[in-house]
């Protein structure tokens, strides 16, 4: 699916995504990954919904963000409470939708300037 560009191009904003990628700014990216509005997107070192641990989430603390939208995959899956007991522990919130309710959502909440952060599981 293609998403129109934020006007703001100091922000990180998904334009496109698909089976198997997202586009940051135009740019494709192929592998899990967490972008936030104004930091470089970060590779995210799981390539399951199996594999997550509690570090993959804990990583997300240092930037803390209001709220973490996890994309799980092509279809909804939530992560046990044990793996996003941090966050929880510092106040983050975590809302868990499928990869493309993910991107939309995190667009839009960029775009009413709030603190985000997208968890993006893209599975090989």
């Amino acid at each position: 699916m293609k998403l129109h560009q934020d006007s703001n191009s100091a922000l990180n904003t998904i334009t496109s995504y698909g089976d198997g990628f997202v586009a940051i700014n135009l740019e494709r990216h192929e592998a899990s990954l967490i972008i936030m509005p104004d930091t470089p997107v970060t590779a995210w070192p799981v390539s399951s919904f199996e594999n997550l641990a509690p570090e993959h989430f804990d990583a997300l603390v240092a930037a803390e963000p209001e709220v973490v939208i996890f994309g799980s995959g092509s279809r909804l899956r939530f992560p046990h409470p044990h793996l996003t007991a941090q966050l929880a522990s510092h106040r983050i919130g975590v809302e868990t939708m499928d990869f493309g309710a993910a991107c939309r959502t995190y667009n839009i909440l960029v775009s009413e300037g709030r603190r985000v952060a997208a968890a993006l599981l893209i599975e090989a």
